[in-house]
């Protein structure tokens, strides 16, 4: 497992897992599965970080040592 700052960035911009999932298309339990530290794709961190609103250059401030 992973620590990442998902669920921490995902709460300062007042998003619920379930509208996070929505705006990345995926699914809520893929989000929680994520934020427990579980590893996922690329493609998938991708979706996470540009629904966040960042930029994929900057994924290390939502995936550490990625």
């Amino acid at each position: 497992m992973r620590k990442n700052n998902l669920k921490k960035i995902r709460e300062s911009l007042l998003l619920s897992k379930s509208e996070l999932a929505r705006k990345a298309g995926l699914s809520p339990l893929t989000v929680d599965r994520i934020e427990r530290g579980y590893d996922c794709r690329m493609d998938t961190k991708r979706k996470i970080i540009h629904a966040l609103g960042y930029k994929t250059s900057e994924k290390a401030k939502v995936f550490n040592n990625d």
